[in-house]
């Protein structure tokens, strides 16, 4: 485990790395099913607060396992091995989340499933960060300083688990554990100044992939919804309308996402990609949100939401109009100088986001609302393939990137 070269020609995800993605599939699945319940329930705080805590857990760990990977993935029979038990680990995190949200609209915190899925797949890291230690004498320091880190936050998590405190301060414990796991991070670049040879290309491949799981929840609550129409009345004009539009929601906000070249920009700013890695945190939350509140709209054709059609709506469009924004962020982070441009996309974003809730409270039917919140994101990708694509050509000429993005 000597890290592998950061320049690695033609470095692409792993089969290993694929096979351990699919289990965040069922785990991001769990976690949005769980929201989607709570808001047509019309919980909704506690709703968006389990499903923020949930999914920080799962992206956490996965974030945790793909920088490492980038580094320093042998691909031998110890690292598949390892890879295995995180795996156990994402799926007792997963099947965490129901009790977690259960707890929250019972009043009070339990998370103990969580933080057993979480320990487990964190005790694995540990042990791939001695072995780095151990074999690669340019990154002991950094080594053994994460590993010391995980074991001190993983202790936090247990004693948070066994003490099964009231709400609260469960909470306020909970929050302690989350500051605790970011500090950890920054006192590891502290403690050791060079940095892990990660793949900027791979690592943007990675993230483009977790995008796309992501993406598959906003498909199933299209089935979810439509199949609820069509239990309900059979095939008409509105299911339809409902199919075509889930699907064109989830391919519109792919578009916009792989627009931008993200590994050219990374392999130019190395530095900014912690801001990368982190900030995409809020990112997967939102897209799968997108899911959640398409399962919402399926609550409510099903007679079974109590928030009404201007609520299910909002659940929607919600998430659909933070996931836009947060595109356009990230590529202004890695990209500076189009502000002027994505202000006036978003604009016309909101406009028909807006323009969808207020269908709905008009009485219109939910399908041809949900009809307006799919053209949102197209506004974006219809912009970006008239003028966009050669507004970013030139930025990219101006601050020197090189593409190969196609």
């Amino acid at each position: 485990m000597q890290g592998r070269e950061p320049d690695e020609q033609h470095r692409v995800a792993t089969p290993l790395e694929l096979i351990f993605d699919l289990t965040f599939v069922v785990a991001i699945s769990l976690c949005g099913s769980q929201l989607a319940q709570a808001l047509a329930a019309g919980h909704i705080g506690g709703g968006i607060l389990g499903f923020a805590f949930g999914m920080f857990g799962i992206l956490w760990a996965w974030m945790g396992y793909t920088w490492f990977a980038s580094a320093f993935d042998t691909d031998d029979w110890a690292m598949r091995i390892a890879t295995l038990v995180q795996m156990v680990g994402v799926l007792v995190l997963g099947l965490g989340q129901a009790p977690l949200f259960a707890s929250i609209e019972q009043g009070h915190w339990d998370n103990r499933a969580l933080i057993a899925g979480y320990v487990i797949m964190r005790v694995s890291m540990i042990y791939l960060w001695l072995r780095v230690a151990k074999d690669a004498p340019e990154y002991a320091v950094r080594g053994h300083a994460f590993a010391k880190g995980i074991v001190i936050t993983q202790l936090v998590w247990v004693v948070l688990g066994v003490l099964d405190l009231p709400m609260v301060p469960a909470l306020i414990g909970s929050l302690f554990g989350l500051a605790l796991e970011f500090y950890g991070v920054v006192w590891v670049q502290r403690r050791a100044g060079n940095t892990t040879p990660w793949h900027p290309h791979h690592i943007s491949e990675r993230y483009s992939l977790l995008v796309i799981i992501a993406l598959g929840e906003v498909i199933l609550g299209t089935t979810t919804a439509v199949g609820a129409m069509v239990e309900r009345q059979g095939w008409t004009v509105d299911a339809g309308v409902v199919a075509v539009a889930g699907i064109s929601l989830a391919v519109g906000i792919w578009w916009c996402y792989f627009a931008i070249p993200w590994g050219d920009l990374l392999a130019a700013y190395r530095a900014k990609g912690m801001g990368f890695g982190y900030g995409h945190m809020p990112l997967y939350v939102v897209l799968a949100a997108i899911g959640a509140g398409l399962h919402v709209v399926a609550y409510y054709v099903e007679g079974e939401a109590t928030i009404g059609a201007v609520g299910a709506m909002l659940t929607l469009a919600i998430p659909v109009g933070l996931a836009v924004l947060g595109i356009f962020t990230f590529a202004n982070y890695l990209l500076p100088g189009g502000n002027s441009f994505h202000t006036r996309l978003m604009s016309m974003v909101g406009a028909a986001l807006v323009a969808a809730v207020a269908l709905a409270a008009l009485g219109v039917p939910i399908a041809w609302c949900l009809g307006v919140v799919m053209l949102s994101p197209w506004m974006a990708v219809t912009a970006y393939e008239v003028k966009g694509h050669r507004y970013l050509a030139l930025l990219l000429e101006k601050y020197g990137v090189t593409s190969t993005h196609a």
